[in-house]
C-alpha cells in the first residue's frame, strides 16, 4: 500500500513539474495608460478610492467612479460606472489595475476601457 501512495505522488509531481504557465496576452489598453504612473494623478483624475488594504510593501485601493449615462448602440441609455482594484508600490506608483465590475460602454463592450484608458 505504501508503494502505491508514493508511486502516485511520484507520478504526480512528475506531471505537474511538466506543467508550466505562459501568460501571452497583451496589456490591456488601461494598464498600458496607468501601470508606472502616480495613483495620484489617477485618483485626482476619477475620484479617490473607496477602501485601501496594505499588502507587503503594496497597498490595494478599491476604486469605484466614472458614473455617467450613456446611450448604447440599440438606442437605450444606461447608468453606469467602473470599479477596479488599483495595487500602489511603496511610492504610489500603479503596479497594476484589476477590473472588478465593468458593462458595456457607448462604442463597445467595456465602459471602463473608454474611460480609464482615454488620453
Amino acid at each position: 500500500m505504501k508503494r502505491r501512495v508514493i508511486a502516485t505522488i511520484a507520478t504526480l509531481t512528475l506531471a505537474l513539474s511538466a506543467c508550466t504557465t505562459v501568460s501571452v496576452a497583451p496589456q490591456s489598453p488601461i494598464s498600458q495608460r496607468w501601470v508606472g504612473r502616480s495613483a495620484g494623478v489617477f485618483f485626482a483624475k476619477y475620484s479617490p478610492p473607496l477602501s485601501d488594504v496594505q499588502d507587503g510593501s503594496s497597498t490595494i485601493y478599491n476604486w469605484r467612479g466614472g458614473y455617467s449615462r450613456v446611450k448604447l448602440g440599440n438606442g437605450k441609455t444606461v447608468s453606469v460606472s467602473c470599479s477596479a482594484k488599483i495595487t500602489v508600490n511603496e511610492d504610489y506608483v500603479i503596479r497594476d489595475i484589476t477590473i472588478t465590475g465593468d458593462r458595456p460602454g457607448a462604442n463597445g463592450a467595456s465602459y471602463c476601457t473608454e474611460l480609464l484608458a482615454a488620453q
